[in-house]
């Protein structure tokens, strides 16, 4: 990525409803530059998503909460495909530590956090969960400083890499 991917990139972040030509206009740049760039930055998997974020809490869900799922030996694809399934589940991460999925749930109060939890523990291949309530949130999801700080992309390791760490 180069000074006007960067450029780009801060752009969509702060300005998400500007369109190409606007892009283009503050870029100082054509604006088929700028939309080839944006198609690179997508087919790169830079760019995931342009979808808007929406506020659980605002539609009716303010209870937040992290749900550790401990699963049974060879289980986590049966229980991934079955949280899909569950519209409280916001996304669910395999981790390395306590547990082996951990899954961002939302409830309407607590009685229906306490529901979800119990979906969630009936869920074939459910051993046990460990449930954190979220109080609220500090740091807000955020990628800005990322590409402020330089974000590049990983290149492929190579054939060297892997004799390298051989040889030490």
């Amino acid at each position: 990525m180069d000074d006007l991917d960067t450029s780009l990139l801060r752009l969509l972040v702060e300005e998400p409803r500007a369109g190409m030509r606007e892009y283009a206009r503050v870029l100082g740049v054509a604006r088929g530059t700028v939309q080839a760039r944006l198609t690179r930055l997508e087919r790169m998997g830079v760019i995931a998503d342009y979808a808007p974020r929406l506020s659980p809490s605002m539609m009716g869900y303010p209870v937040l909460a992290l749900v550790h799922l401990h699963l049974a030996q060879g289980r986590l694809n049966d229980v991934a495909t079955a949280l899909h399934a569950m519209p409280e589940v916001l996304e669910a991460h395999t981790i390395a530590g306590e547990g082996d999925l951990v899954c961002r749930v939302v409830a309407r109060d607590n009685g229906h956090l306490e529901d979800v939890i119990q979906q969630l523990i009936k869920l074939p291949g459910v051993v046990r969960t460990k449930t954190e309530v979220i109080l609220s949130e500090r740091v807000a999801y955020r990628v800005l400083p990322l590409v402020i700080h330089g974000g590049t992309t990983p290149a492929p390791p190579g054939p060297d890499s892997e004799r390298q760490s051989n040889t030490r």
